[in-house]
């Protein structure tokens, strides 16, 4: 499984936004490749941000 996708997974399991050390925390991931995946992500606009630093699916 892609980086992007476990951190889309993680995500979807929480059921709440969280924070990008949250999830490094939940998948066991580097920070800096949760930052790289959820820039993707962004991007892709698979993910939205409903409050400063936290971040949920859309």
């Amino acid at each position: 499984m892609e980086t992007t996708e476990k951190v889309l997974d993680a995500m979807k399991k929480a059921g709440k936004a969280l924070k990008a050390g949250e999830i490094a925390d939940l998948t066991g991931i580097d920070r800096k490749e949760i930052d790289k995946a959820m820039k993707v992500l962004k991007k892709e606009e698979k993910i939205v941000s409903p409050k400063v630093c936290f971040w949920e699916p859309k």
